[in-house]
């Protein structure tokens, strides 16, 4: 018996398996991808211990969760989308209709906070659709920033839809919405270095194509931070570049945004402070 005790008491010092993994786990996640990117991938491999209906849906394809949620009440869609992935959310809203939307988006930047119990009984009912077992363990707040962030991955006909709806119904929060997205005219307040930067990891094509739709400045400032020869070849194959439909332009800049957000989440660089298929 005092051998037995012996080596369960000299297993507790030397192993990590099974005894507290969860902090094992919090501790190489941490060190191997810092604390950001850690807390991200961490509250959902822990948080799958005791996965939440709304958990669920951040495993599921859009489509699906566009297809469970759609028949409920706007105001209960905008509190489930203000809880998943800007992005997911995103793509979900494009599987609705139009004026459903519209709606969400309102009821999303009207939103101020979920009380806990109506949160439960939220999850309570995404639960049972989704065969979970327990509740989440903390509102995730909407407002003016979670509709902007949302809106920065939505395409340019129904970002200005949206829009329109917002400033309906309250223009002095529509300019807010606008004030907190990050457009493609906001990379001329990226400095220099950062700019730099972006260029390493956007192909030419893109660029040319996303420059169509920029402002001379911002030209001229991506421009500057080319060597002289590939600024050279920039111009003259954006001077040649025929006509590109406005819907082309914008996916590309949506495309570039994504990775200046990828890289300003990563502290690589700091940001500083739509509508026809027209040709431009």
């Amino acid at each position: 018996m005092e051998v037995l005790d012996s080596f369960i008491a000299q297993t507790e010092l030397n192993s990590t398996v099974g005894l507290d993994s969860d902090e094992y786990i919090r501790q190489v996640l941490t060190k191997a991808l810092g604390d950001d990117k850690a807390s991200v991938l961490l509250s959902r491999i822990l948080g799958g211990k005791d996965a939440s209906g709304i958990e669920s849906l951040k495993w599921m394809d859009a489509a699906s969760v566009a297809e469970l949620i759609k028949n409920e009440h706007p105001q209960i869609i905008a509190t489930i989308l203000v809880h998943l992935e800007r992005d997911q959310a995103c793509e979900i809203l494009g599987n609705f209709t139009e004026r459903l939307r519209n709606d969400v988006v309102l009821r999303i930047a009207t939103l101020d906070g979920v009380q806990p119990a109506a949160l439960r009984e939220l999850n309570d009912v995404l639960t049972k659709l989704l065969s979970g077992n327990e509740n989440i363990k903390k509102s995730t707040m909407g407002g003016v920033r979670a509709a902007a962030e949302i809106l920065n991955f939505m395409s340019g006909e129904n970002e200005q839809s949206v829009m329109d709806n917002i400033k309906n119904y309250d223009n002095d929060m529509a300019q807010k919405i606008m004030d907190e997205m990050f457009v493609f005219d906001n990379l001329i307040d990226i400095d220099d270095r950062g700019i730099q930067l972006l260029l390493r990891e956007v192909q030419s094509e893109m660029l040319i194509i996303a420059l169509k739709g920029a402002s001379q400045d911002l030209r001229d400032k991506v421009f500057k931070n080319m060597s002289q020869r590939a600024s050279e070849m920039m111009r003259e194959d954006l001077e040649s570049k025929g006509p590109v439909r406005l819907s082309e332009v914008e996916a590309q800049q949506k495309q570039i945004l994504q990775i200046v957000r990828r890289l300003a989440d990563e502290g690589q660089i700091v940001l500083g402070g739509k509508g026809e298929d027209s040709f431009v």
